[in-house]
């Protein structure tokens, strides 16, 4: 019996784990007819069915489920040694991945530069999304990695912390009556500005309010960072930004207590994924991840 080789092996893993084969043939850049011919040699070369196709859907078959973890573990032996040589390879096609709102408005822009100047042939497609939906997507193989707050709880992504934001409570300077107060106090009294629930902030928040016995009267939600700093600097209410936001014509820092814990973020990618892509960009992610850039220009 003949061998499988590599490409067969990630044809078959990607096929495996991905929603569908369509998506499968993007990620590793094939047409479906190619993805499954490699698949159909696969099968040939190990003299069983790894799919069973009869249903509306493939999936795989005990045979199939058996091959995954020695697949697995050939891919990542595959993405060790792609890191090794990562630095000497120029990339190619298209890469689609994700970040929020927050990673859009501040270091974004400086890694996509950075990605054109050393990949000029790599074409990049951003996602900006919630953790949440980009997490799901990446696990159902519709992007090639993401960077989220947190670190992810599917088994079948990996997770490397890159980088983290710190916050700090401001307000309009010009808010009725709130000079000299902490921002516990102000929050009986005015609104909490802030990103939806959904948002990997809101355990910062809940964990602040423990700490400072704090509770929140009243709460106007909005899932964009830039809506959220327009409305404290007309008064609206008060909330927590990116520290170095704060130091900004419009705004002025409140006080507290216990201050704000920062959040982490880590480069998410499927574990398997041997691509030569993953290393690379998780390497100038780390380099170009920089909260403190401002989206306003000063």
């Amino acid at each position: 019996m003949s061998t499988p080789s590599i490409k067969q092996l990630e044809a078959f893993w990607w096929a495996a784990t991905c929603t569908n084969f369509a998506t499968a043939a993007e990620r590793v850049h094939l047409s479906v007819s190619s993805l499954s011919k490699r698949i159909t040699e696969l099968e040939a070369t190990l003299g069983q069915p790894l799919f069973d196709r009869s249903g509306h859907r493939a999936v795989l078959t005990e045979a199939g489920q058996q091959l995954l973890p020695a697949a697995l573990e050939v891919l990542n032996a595959m993405a060790a040694l792609s890191q090794t040589l990562a630095a000497s390879v120029a990339l190619t096609g298209r890469c689609r991945f994700g970040v929020g709102d927050l990673s859009a408005l501040t270091w974004l822009p400086h890694f996509v530069a950075a990605v054109r100047q050393a990949h000029p042939q790599l074409a990049l497609e951003p996602c900006v999304d919630v953790g949440r939906v980009l997490e799901r997507r990446l696990a159902d193989g519709e992007l090639d990695f993401a960077v989220i707050a947190g670190r992810s709880s599917r088994s079948e992504l990996l997770s490397q912390p890159v980088g983290a934001a710190h916050f700090s409570w401001a307000a309009a300077p010009g808010l009725s009556d709130a000079q000299g107060q902490e921002a516990a106090q102000l929050l009986q009294r005015f609104p909490l500005v802030s990103l939806p629930h959904t948002a990997g902030t809101t355990r910062l928040l809940d964990d602040w309010l423990q700490s400072n016995q704090a509770t929140v009267r009243e709460r106007i939600h909005c899932n964009s960072w830039g809506a959220v700093a327009g409305m404290l600097r007309l008064g609206v209410g008060i909330g927590f930004l990116p520290t170095n936001w704060v130091d900004t014509p419009g705004l002025r820092a409140l006080t507290s207590a216990t201050p704000l814990r920062p959040l982490h973020y880590t480069f998410q990618w499927r574990r398997g994924d041997a691509r030569a892509l993953i290393t690379t960009l998780q390497t100038l992610v780390q380099q170009q991840l920089d909260f403190r850039h401002h989206p306003f220009g000063t």
